[in-house]
C-alpha cells in the first residue's frame, strides 16, 4: 500500500516543491492537489463535510501549475490531481496539460477527477450541473483519443471535434491512469466502466468504513470483465490511525491519502514525521 499526501496549495501554504520534497524524503509515493476555479459570491450549494466553506477552496492554485513545480523539485514522487474539474476544463486543451505534465515529469502523473459539487462554481464555466457526469466521461474519451491516436476525433452528444494533430502524446502508455473520485456506488460504477482507479473519500458521511463496499465494487468490476488489479482503490481523507490503516493494507486498498492544511513548514514538517513513522512501522 502506497501512501500519498493532498494540499490545498495558496500564497500562505507550504511551496509545493518544498511540500512536495518534503514527502518524497520521507517515503511518500505521491502528492495531490486539490482544484477550484473560483467560489462564486452567491453560493448557495451546500458544502458536502457541512458547515462553512473553508477558505482554502477560495484561495486555490492551479493544480497543473502547483504539480509542474512539484515535479520539477522531486525524481521519484507521483503526482496526482485530486481532483480536477473535469466537467468544468476545456478537453482538447485539458489533455495537452496531462500530456505536458506527464512529459516534463518523465511519467509521473496520475489523473484524478471528480464531477464536482459546485453548482454554481459550473455554470460560471456554462457547464449544466444535471450533465455534468455525462460531459465528464465525454471529455474523458475524447481526451483518450487525444492522448493514444495520431489524428484524433470524437463525436458525442456534448463533446464534438473532427480529426485533428495534437502533441505531445503522454510518456505513460496508453495514458496517465485517470483515477474517479466520489462516494459508492455511482463513482464505483463510473470507475469500471472508464476509469482505471476509484477514489472513496473516508471522510464523507457515506460511509463509516470504505471497506465495507470493496466486495461490492470487486463483483461490480468482475461483472464488467475488468480485474480488481485493473482498478485499483485510493482512499482519501486517512486519519493516522494504525490499526486502520492495516486494515486498509490487508483488504487491498492500493494507495492512502492524509488531507493536510493550507500551512506553512512549520506547522506540516511536524505531521510529516509522525506519517513517515506509521509508514516505517507498516513496512
Amino acid at each position: 500500500m502506497d501512501f500519498g499526501a493532498a494540499m490545498f496549495f495558496t500564497d500562505y501554504s507550504m511551496g509545493p516543491g518544498e511540500f512536495a520534497q518534503a514527502l518524497e524524503s520521507r517515503g511518500f509515493e505521491s502528492v495531490w492537489a486539490p482544484e477550484h476555479s473560483h467560489i462564486p459570491s452567491a453560493r448557495t450549494t451546500p458544502f458536502p463535510q457541512g458547515g462553512p466553506l473553508p477558505q482554502k477552496y477560495y484561495d486555490a492554485m492551479d493544480p497543473f501549475v502547483t504539480l509542474s513545480a512539484a515535479a520539477t523539485a522531486t525524481k521519484t514522487l507521483r503526482l496526482g490531481t485530486g481532483v480536477c474539474l473535469v466537467a468544468q476544463r476545456d478537453p482538447i486543451q485539458t489533455a495537452k496539460l496531462v500530456a505536458s505534465l506527464d512529459q516534463v515529469s518523465a511519467g509521473r502523473f496520475l489523473f484524478g477527477i471528480g464531477g464536482g459539487w459546485n453548482a454554481e462554481e459550473m455554470a460560471d464555466h456554462g457547464t449544466a450541473f444535471r450533465a455534468r457526469f455525462k460531459l465528464m466521461r465525454e471529455r474523458v474519451e475524447a481526451m483518450r483519443a487525444i492522448w493514444t491516436e495520431e489524428e484524433p476525433e470524437y463525436h458525442g452528444e456534448l463533446v464534438d471535434f473532427p480529426k485533428m494533430r495534437t502533441w505531445p502524446k503522454p510518456v505513460q502508455k496508453p495514458h496517465p491512469p485517470v483515477i474517479i473520485g466520489g462516494a459508492f456506488p455511482h463513482a464505483a460504477r463510473r470507475a469500471v466502466r472508464y476509469g482505471d482507479g476509484w477514489v472513496p473519500h473516508a471522510a464523507r458521511p457515506h460511509y463509516p468504513d470504505v471497506t465495507e463496499f470493496l466486495p461490492q465494487f470487486r463483483q461490480m468490476a468482475a461483472e464488467a470483465g475488468r480485474r480488481p488489479d485493473a482498478v485499483p482503490v485510493t482512499v482519501f481523507g486517512v486519519s493516522d490511525d494504525l490499526d486502520r490503516l492495516k486494515r486498509y493494507r490487508e483488504r487491498g486498498i492500493a494507495r492512502v491519502v492524509v488531507s493536510l492544511s493550507s500551512a506553512k513548514a512549520e506547522e506540516i514538517l511536524p505531521i510529516l514525521d509522525r506519517w513517515a513513522d506509521l509508514i516505517r512501522r507498516l513496512g
